[in-house]
């Protein structure tokens, strides 16, 4: 019996989907919107269309360059096969000490679709600021955490309004990009009452050994103990111990 052409358009969507993605992770350079098209030509409408299904699914998602690159749920399955609790494990010790040295909380997390996503943590030795972030997916925009993963490209620029959490939640994605500038000179980015009242964190980045950003560390507490004087003295904190866990590429010619 033949086919309808209702069928046959859906089953073309897929096969084109099917292949914008495959080009996507196989592709050695993020490819363009506009190269996508020419590549299998199509009109850019269709591709844009296309891909924006798939970036709703976390198939795939937008550099700040607007180029295309796996999206996160594909990200969290490589990593659930083949590292997320490799990651844990490797980065706990990174959290006892900071917790152990602040007496904070300290955090590792990745991201999620279209959010951060906690996957450890270490508590402080305070009652007061203690909470489980644990399995709790966290806005991109108004979290340290997520200030990193957007400020290394490990994260997309969330669409649409930015939900504002508190007074001090920053909304307007004008200056969440200036904010993101800083984070990426500082190498470290920070919260002060942005996520909830009282609350403030500092959060670094966890990189790959060729230097891709693939989560972030934090530490977390209360204002009336992490203060806005001790926010520099912490970021330095956790890049230096991040990076005594993180390995580095050998020297050409070395041993």
């Amino acid at each position: 019996m033949e086919k309808s052409p209702q069928a046959i358009t859906g089953t073309q969507a897929v096969n084109r989907a099917n292949a914008l993605l495959v080009h996507v992770l196989e592709a050695e350079r993020s490819p363009l919107l506009t190269e996508l098209a020419i590549s299998h030509g199509l009109a850019k409408s269709t591709t844009s269309r296309l891909l924006g299904a798939l970036e709703r699914s976390g198939l795939v998602q937008r550099d700040r360059d607007g180029a295309f690159l796996a999206g996160p749920v594909l990200a969290k399955f490589a990593r659930t096969r083949g590292g997320e609790a490799d990651l844990a494990a490797r980065f706990h010790p990174v959290l006892e000490r900071l917790s152990r040295d602040t007496g904070e909380t300290a955090n590792l997390a990745i991201v999620g679709h279209g959010a951060v996503d906690l996957i450890d943590q270490v508590d402080g030795h305070y009652l007061l600021g203690a909470k489980n972030w644990v399995g709790t997916n966290v806005p991109l925009h108004c979290s340290a955490l997520g200030k990193v993963l957007l400020a290394f490209g490990a994260a997309t620029m969330p669409t649409g309004k930015l939900a504002r959490r508190t007074s001090a939640t920053i909304t307007s994605k004008i200056q969440l990009e200036d904010e993101l500038t800083g984070v990426k000179s500082k190498g470290f980015a920070s919260i002060f009452d942005e996520l909830e009242e009282g609350l403030v964190a500092i959060a670094a980045p966890v990189r790959e050994i060729d230097g891709t950003v693939i989560g972030a560390i934090s530490i977390s507490g209360p204002s009336n103990r992490i203060t806005k004087e001790r926010i520099d003295k912490f970021g330095a904190l956790l890049m230096a111990e991040i990076a005594s866990e993180t390995p580095t590429r050998k020297k050409e010619g070395a041993a």
